[in-house]
């Protein structure tokens, strides 16, 4: 993991973790649980797909500029070595996003339901489901935008998200007509995951239905893991086969334009 990707994902955390000790004494809606404590697992759950699927897609998108990817293409089984690595880059960045602020939040927040077997076989199901529903969305956007610089825009669109998943606020008291979207992507369901494996069950009065609703969370995020996986493939042999020298010197002369 390289030096800048690592001093971004510690700058991302300690910036949550800014964010989380400036709610610790707000209280969370209809409860006297505090909101900062809440937002812990939802960042755990935030940093798994951000991390996830940006990460993926924006590896993809440099290492098509810069040749790595080429140089993979021309040498035997070099694809499938290249994106087993990658992914599992992407995978490790992912984990170490969501180590951080599950660490602190032990450490600094009360209120957690840590202390059980369970908790910790509902997160790892639940990050297992989370990474497999993310990083092959990753790699299908890395492989269709059109350069490194168009990853950039994915942040603010990830933001938006965040914003109407229930993440930083219980999802129940935003608008009525913004819920189902929400729900619609993986970034709800990861962080209502995470909630339920590290908070303590009552809390899940302030979620729709009152309920940890895992029988969705486990349908919703497969559903997004298979049609990932299904158009991954295709993704990368469109990359791959417009893959060639000349345009990787193209898009590197393009790179070099810009930081002149």
């Amino acid at each position: 993991m390289n030096a800048i990707r690592l001093a971004g994902i510690v700058i991302f955390s300690v910036l949550g973790f800014i964010v989380l000790v400036a709610m610790r004494h707000v209280k969370t809606p209809g409860t006297d649980f505090s909101l900062g404590t809440m937002m812990v697992p939802s960042l755990v759950g935030m940093n798994v797909v951000f991390l996830g699927m940006l990460g993926a897609a924006a590896f993809l998108a440099m290492d098509r500029e810069d040749g790595t990817l080429l140089r993979a293409k021309v040498t035997p089984n070099g694809m499938e070595g290249y994106l087993v690595a990658k992914i599992m880059y992407a995978a490790a960045s992912a984990l170490l996003g969501l180590a951080i602020p599950l660490v602190y939040g032990v450490l600094v927040f009360n209120g957690l339901a840590v202390g059980g077997v369970g908790s910790w076989l509902t997160l790892a199901w639940v990050v297992g489901l989370g990474l497999l529903a993310t990083l092959p969305l990753g790699l299908v956007i890395g492989a269709l935008i059109p350069s490194s610089r168009s990853a950039n825009l994915m942040t603010p669109v990830m933001s938006g998200l965040v914003a109407i998943s229930g993440v930083f606020y219980p999802i129940t008291h935003l608008p009525h007509w913004l819920q189902p979207i929400g729900q619609l992507f993986p970034m709800y369901w990861v962080a209502l995951g995470a909630r339920s494996a590290l908070l303590p069950p009552a809390m899940a009065a302030v979620e729709i239905g009152h309920s940890w609703r895992h029988p969705q969370t486990a349908a919703v995020l497969a559903i997004w893991a298979i049609a990932g996986l299904a158009f991954a493939p295709w993704a990368l042999r469109r990359m791959a086969r417009r893959q060639s020298g000349s345009r990787v010197a193209a898009a590197r002369d393009k790179h070099l334009q810009r930081v002149g």
